[in-house]
């Protein structure tokens, strides 16, 4: 992709289309969350994802994204897999794992992109710990999301609050523009210099989604061609948000 060729600037009337559909994402990640118990099947948590999408007459870009075409509406990844990972029926949740859930929604020809980390009962204090920095990151990112800065502004907010904390930021998987399609530009990765990048424009919507991981930023996929995962099989987690630049403070789409 020709990432600064695909940048589109919204309208006032097409950011209020995307916080619609970030509405709809924001009730799909809170119907998945409240379920995510021991036992529990993370195709379970596809199904109950797609519920509320059909409630909403919406749907998932997600599903049938890529190629192999991705089976899910959502993605479901524990521990070690880092994004991407395939709802199965045999694949329970079990105590102590950490569950990274992403979604995409697609309503009335505009789409929104969100994705939190949590714990399956009671967690390891590493764990925990991991989770907060996460989140802290993409709060960071968030707080970036100015007109004035660049993309390296917020790109660099996002690794200095994760390495300061002794965690890794992945180098293959970035952040991205989204609205018109789940991928637009820019590119945001979770790594960068201040004051380099695209200039933050109001009107730009952009999917902010750090991924950390313990003990090394390298990844691999599986056979499944979809599935990353640690190269060291240490813990990760992943959290996102799609945001718009705006003249004030930067708004926030994909909450309720």
């Amino acid at each position: 992709m020709d990432w600064a060729r695909q940048i589109h600037v919204k309208s006032p009337a097409e950011i209020a289309l995307m916080r619609a559909a970030g509405r709809v994402n924001a009730e799909v990640l809170a119907t998945v969350k409240a379920l995510l118990k021991p036992g529990v099947s993370t195709a379970d948590l596809n199904a109950a994802a797609e519920a509320v999408l059909r409630k909403h007459k919406s749907i998932s870009p997600f599903k049938g994204y890529g190629h192999p075409p991705f089976p899910a509406s959502i993605t479901v990844s524990i521990n070690r897999e880092l994004v991407h990972g395939i709802p199965k029926k045999d694949r329970k949740l079990k105590a102590g794992d950490i569950v990274s859930i992403d979604c995409g929604t697609a309503l009335d020809g505009y789409v929104a992109d969100s994705a939190f980390s949590a714990g399956v009962g009671e967690i390891s204090s590493q764990a925990r710990d991991l989770l907060e920095v996460t989140q802290g990151a993409l709060q960071a990112g968030i707080q970036k999301m100015r007109v004035g800065n660049r993309t390296g502004d917020v790109s660099a907010a996002i690794q200095q609050h994760v390495e300061s904390r002794g965690y890794h930021v992945t180098r293959e998987y970035t952040g991205h523009g989204v609205g018109r399609l789940m991928h637009e530009g820019p590119q945001v990765p979770n790594y960068g210099k201040p004051g380099t990048g695209v200039p933050l424009r109001q009107g730009m919507t952009i999917a902010l989604e750090p991924m950390v991981l313990v003990g090394t930023h390298a990844t691999r996929v599986l056979a499944d061609q979809w599935t990353v995962v640690s190269s060291d099989g240490s813990l990760t987690a992943h959290f996102e948000h799609s945001v718009a630049v705006t003249a004030g403070d930067p708004l926030i789409l994909t909450v309720p």
